[in-house]
């Protein structure tokens, strides 16, 4: 686009452009929609607890059970924001003991597929913990 043709649609030249240069494709702005979903999965624990529930309900201790080296703070804050955002319910059980489970919505079941893919992808492009030993140390 040249400077005369940015000032006629964009005078400032902030939108976003997918243009070439010198023959090469340019990275661009990432789709908003893109960028929220990564805003919330991209967050620690927050993509292993929806994992964690995709098989079905699960109280606060199988859920600190299934995503190791989550506090128990860390956990009731991912809950509470992702019940916020609709992805989850929470259901108290009356007790004693007065237990708590949390349940995907429609909405957080819609992430399966994804989180499926996800994983087909890493378990093909990242390598696990122990591949990072060169072959002649691993036992």
């Amino acid at each position: 686009m040249t400077d005369g043709e940015r000032s006629q649609g964009d005078p400032a030249g902030t939108a976003p452009q997918a243009t070439k240069d010198l023959g090469n494709d340019v990275c661009t702005e990432p789709d908003s929609a893109l960028t929220r979903v990564f805003h919330l999965l991209g967050k620690r624990w927050t993509g292993l607890i929806l994992a964690a529930l995709i098989s079905g309900p699960g109280h606060f201790a199988e859920l600190k059970r299934a995503v190791p080296g989550i506090s128990e703070r860390m956990l009731s804050d991912r809950l509470t924001e992702l019940a916020e955002l609709g992805l989850l319910t929470r259901q108290v059980e009356a007790g004693p003991p007065l237990r708590v489970s949390y349940r995907l919505t429609a909405a957080g079941q819609g992430l399966r597929p994804s989180l499926v893919e996800l994983t087909r992808w890493a378990e093909t492009h990242l390598a696990t913990e122990g591949a990072r030993c060169p072959e002649q140390f691993r036992s």
